[in-house]
């Protein structure tokens, strides 16, 4: 496989170099700024560029920005970004370009024998690489931004019941409870979700589309 390396440091540019060729790949080129990526994937046509997020100038997102933009031109042109940290804001920039041919894997992992192979072979193959660790904190971050989480089971469910259309006394019926106690939980439902109590707002309706967003 053709790859082009990008990383500003000298030991991680040739570290990489070293474990692709054991593995028989041909690195075309190796590039220490973000800016001469796309002249270098013109010039060289590879099949896969491994590039560091944090790059010059600013070392915050140069990376991540060359690879939307490589994704835009060739979305099959397998593009793997490494990291020291997971980012999970960055995952999912990279993902939302579109999952094909498309990795995000800490540096360290790719130290473990034939990882960075096996890796690249799955990009070469369309799929997605992305760290467990990375996972992890898109998994974290999920339940601590969803708003469902704060409900409790009983008021998960009339919340259920209220997307698929019941009324107060249908849902009542449903779930063999009175009127009232549902109502009870529909008021907490309200509070919980933070929704807002002007008499403009439907805080029915908001509430339904809480849960369809989230669900």
């Amino acid at each position: 496989m053709r790859v082009i390396v990008a990383d500003d440091s000298v030991i991680v540019r040739e570290g990489l170099r070293r474990l692709l060729e054991a593995e028989g790949h041909e690195v075309v080129e190796l590039l220490t700024d973000a800016q001469a990526i796309p002249a270098a994937v013109a010039r060289g046509q590879p099949d896969a560029v491994i590039l560091d997020i944090r790059m010059p100038p600013t070392r915050t997102d140069e990376g991540l920005r060359a690879a939307l933009s490589l994704r835009a031109a060739e979305p099959d042109r397998g593009v793997l970004l490494l990291t020291q940290n997971p980012v999970p804001e960055y995952a999912t920039r990279l993902l939302a370009s579109g999952a094909r041919a498309a990795g995000y894997l800490l540096k360290d992992r790719i130290l473990a024998p034939r990882q960075l192979s096996e890796t690249l072979g799955i990009l070469a193959a369309g799929g997605t690489v992305v760290d467990p660790d990375v996972v992890s904190e898109l998994l974290a971050t999920r339940r601590r931004d969803d708003p469902l989480a704060r409900l409790t089971a009983s008021e998960r469910a009339v919340l259920q019941l209220m997307a698929q259309g019941l009324s107060d006394r249908g849902i009542a019926q449903r779930l063999f409870v009175s009127v009232n106690t549902v109502g009870t939980h529909t008021g907490s439902v309200f509070r919980k979700l933070d929704l807002p109590a002007s008499a403009t707002d439907n805080r029915r309706v908001l509430a339904v589309l809480t849960y369809l967003e989230h669900r």
